[in-house]
């Protein structure tokens, strides 16, 4: 009898070293990217509490004219564009930057896990908190009385699109800038859209020449998309889609050419 099989009858079995099976990996990491992404008290700030907040608050408060209707029926699409941008760009750039910083993302890029998925894992954590935000504020908003009308695969499409840009966008500056800078610069840009993104205050509401810069941002483009759907019970806004396709396609392109691990 040989020695593997003197200890398979005892009972005891030699290991067997080597990687997990790729899908196993990937939704090991996504389900730990994910718990990352929501005990971090400074993302979960951006990510829940401040478009809850503006929800809240400019649907109770008459501060801003949002025309005519329900000010909640402006501001809820408003706010869910708003969310997708601060998980899957501020959240995910400051986080993916300082993991880069601390030499994080270098070990992880020596593991078995490849690199791409690396990155989808951290796709599919901002898509489950994503999923999160959307089912919170959507309650928020109806508490509120908000009427959503249109129909649910462009609001999907929209909301993908959305991600993948915005995405995109937070890991080309999470792989080109240092952290603190990616810190600073990651806050601003969220200020800078939530001002003049079409967000809270109607694009119509700045100059024509502004107008014409502002409405190609994708944060706008989402925005519009979701308020033309869900307010104005529109069809598909291709041309919304159009944008945000551009600017996923920019984005993740230049952070899969221009990014650095560390």
């Amino acid at each position: 009898m040989t020695t593997t099989e003197a200890g398979a009858a005892a009972g005891t079995f030699a290991p067997r070293p080597g990687a997990a099976p790729l899908p196993r990996m990937i939704r090991a990491q996504a389900a730990l990217e994910t718990r990352m992404l929501l005990r971090n008290g400074e993302q979960l700030l951006l990510t829940v509490v401040i478009p809850t907040l503006l929800l809240v608050l400019f649907s109770a408060v008459d501060i801003v004219d949002t025309g005519s209707g329900k000010p909640v029926d402006f501001l809820a699409p408003g706010v869910l564009a708003l969310a997708v941008m601060s998980t899957a760009f501020t959240g995910q750039a400051i986080a993916t930057g300082f993991e880069r910083r601390y030499g994080v993302l270098k070990r992880l890029a020596v593991s078995p896990l490849p690199r791409w998925a690396l990155m989808t894992a951290k796709t599919c954590a901002v898509l489950v908190t994503e999923v999160l935000q959307t089912v919170l504020l959507a309650a928020i908003a109806l508490a509120l009385g908000w009427s959503p009308q249109g129909g649910p695969v462009p609001v999907l499409l929209l909301l993908v699109l959305g991600t993948a840009a915005f995405s995109g966008l937070g890991l080309l500056m999470a792989g080109t800038l240092k952290a603190e800078a990616t810190l600073a610069a990651a806050n601003l840009v969220f200020l800078l859209l939530l001002v003049g993104g079409g967000v809270i205050v109607p694009l119509t509401k700045f100059p024509a020449a502004a107008q014409s810069v502002l409405q190609f941002l994708p944060v706008s483009a989402l925005s519009d998309g979701l308020r033309d759907v869900l307010q104005h019970g529109a069809g598909t806004p291709w041309a919304d889609l159009g944008i945000l396709a551009v600017w996923a396609v920019l984005g993740l392109g230049a952070a899969a050419k221009l990014f650095r691990w560390e």
